[in-house]
């Protein structure tokens, strides 16, 4: 129940989220008090919503190593001890990422042959969207950990978008072969080299929102770094066109011409929209939203849990990495 807006957006987002979906069961892992004062008055299926109680939370600017240690009563541990014990199908979290990476690590099994996981999210592209990892929960990768990435990317898509074969790009600062570091060349290397992927090469920041992969690997510090600055330009767009229009008359009239256009650009562009990103690489569904995240945000969150336990989506990866590892 983290994140920057805390229960003021997960639980108008939970309540949405049950009246959506008639099938869904939410538990909801804070301060008991809290949650139930939050509820109070408020119309749901009291038999689909449970509170479990947490001592203490993960404060957003914790750092990994201590919440590890000291915060095993916090909402985010009792959640993935939830998960673990098969008492729920999927965490949603909108709290410290580094610390919901390592207790994840920790406490829900990896997949067989994964060395780290990844943050792995949708963004939106010229042809509908784009999945990109590692989208923070590794700040350094080596080459042989991107492969992994790239392995679990292709997996996800071809599960989600029904591709067979999704292309998969490295993130460089250029496309020429011998661009970028080391690590970076290694990895195309490897992913090139493996039959199973369908590799297009490197791809510059310019490429990101346009159609030149279905799966762009990188790791997390220009991952998250790239995300963001796509987030703030969606932003900086939107309301620098609606700035321009108010200006004069003559723009007003034309944005009341242009808004059926307008509205659905900005939903197409609305860095919401995409919001929930999988923690791929783990025996259990995890799935982390912004920090930042509103409630129609938060519930899209929600969403993406529900779709990834429908389609058992880590079993779905780990039968595809078993299959690549035989080759």
């Amino acid at each position: 129940m983290g994140g920057d807006f805390g229960l003021r957006s997960s639980i108008p987002a939970s309540l949405a989220a049950l009246s959506e979906n008639p099938s869904l069961h939410l538990s909801l892992v804070g301060d008991q008090d809290a949650i139930a004062a939050t509820l109070s008055g408020k119309r749901y299926d009291s038999s689909r919503l449970a509170i479990v109680h947490s001592q203490s939370i993960v404060t957003m600017d914790e750092k990994p190593s201590v919440a590890v240690r000291k915060k095993r009563d916090s909402s985010m541990a009792l959640s993935l001890e939830l998960l673990r014990d098969h008492k729920a199908s999927a965490v949603v979290s909108a709290g410290n990422t580094g610390a919901l990476v390592a207790m994840g690590c920790i406490m829900i099994e990896r997949l067989s042959g994964i060395h780290r996981p990844a943050i792995c999210a949708p963004i939106p592209s010229r042809a509908g969207h784009t999945y990109m990892l590692d989208l923070g929960a590794n700040i350094e990768c080596d080459a042989q950990e991107l492969y992994q990435f790239a392995v679990m990317g292709s997996a996800l898509v071809s599960i989600l978008d029904n591709k067979p074969s999704p292309r998969i790009a490295v993130l460089n600062i250029g496309e020429e072969l011998q661009k970028g570091k080391d690590y970076l060349r290694e990895a195309a290397e490897l992913i090139q080299n493996d039959q199973s992927l369908n590799y297009v090469g490197f791809v510059e920041g310019g490429d990101v929102l346009g159609d030149a992969a279905d799966v762009i690997v990188c790791e997390g510090f220009v991952g998250n770094v790239a995300i963001k600055v796509c987030e703030g330009t969606a932003k900086f767009i939107g309301e620098g066109l609606v700035a321009q229009f108010k200006q004069t008359t003559y723009g007003r009239l034309v944005g009341m011409a242009a808004k059926p256009l307008l509205r659905s650009f900005r939903q197409q562009i609305n860095p919401e929209r995409y919001n929930g990103a999988a923690l791929l690489g783990l025996k259990g569904v995890v799935v982390k939203s912004h920090g930042r995240s509103g409630v129609s945000s938060f519930q899209n969150a929600i969403r993406h849990a529900v779709q990834a336990c429908e389609l058992n989506l880590p079993k779905q990866i780990e039968a595809q990495l078993q299959a690549v590892a035989k080759k």
